[in-house]
């Protein structure tokens, strides 16, 4: 809908035209810069995207959002998601991502997400993330979870605040139990993975 906002904005037209052929053309205007947009941003543009705290983001919620477009970082945090936390509650798919994106700000990690993820790939007992180095292909076979992913990993990239995980570096199922787990600084479970953050001073190798 055209506002009295957008006619101020184009006052010498008026002049020439009548109103109604300028809101006629401010609205195919509009209509073809909307139709340009991710519909997550279209959605984000009528607040629908918009939440107080990470525990109003429910499966349902983001059901009834459309799937963003997704750039190749997105992806692989998406695939990332995937992987490592689908079946998860959405608190703990976040707080995977969390982990991901606070690596790209460490300065001991990769700057990329997906160099992060992919850091270690290929060598023995280097692997930072277990389904890159458990010899399947990654090929997902579950539409809707990954949807879903793609769309928490659109949350983390673009409003989430990150005060899950409060800077963890590191996970684990709750089912293993990592040397490092003794160094590091437990800080948070959700779901069956357990976060931690890792000092300054010490090193995970």
């Amino acid at each position: 809908m055209v506002t009295v906002a957008s006619l101020i904005l184009f006052p010498h037209i008026l002049i020439a035209e009548t109103q109604k052929e300028v809101i006629d053309k401010l609205e195919k205007f509009e209509r073809k810069n909307i139709s340009n947009l991710d519909p997550w941003d279209v959605a984000h543009l009528f607040g629908l995207t918009k939440v107080r705290r990470p525990s109003e983001w429910t499966s349902s919620k983001l059901l009834s959002l459309p799937v963003p477009k997704s750039n190749k970082q997105m992806s692989c945090l998406a695939e990332a998601l995937y992987f490592e936390a689908r079946g998860e509650p959405i608190k703990g798919q976040l707080a995977v991502g969390e982990v991901i994106l606070n690596r790209v700000e460490d300065a001991r990690y990769p700057s990329s997400i997906c160099k992060v993820i992919n850091q270690g790939t290929g060598r023995r007992f280097a692997c930072q993330f277990t389904y890159t180095c458990d010899g399947k292909l990654e090929t997902v076979h579950e539409r809707q979870p990954y949807e879903m992913a793609l769309k928490i990993a659109k949350i983390l990239m673009t409003t989430h605040d990150r005060k899950l995980t409060r800077g963890s570096t590191h996970y684990h199922s709750n089912y293993v139990n990592p040397r490092w787990s003794k160094k590091f600084e437990r800080i948070a479970k959700f779901g069956r993975h357990i976060f931690y953050r890792q000092p300054i001073l010490v090193s995970q190798r």
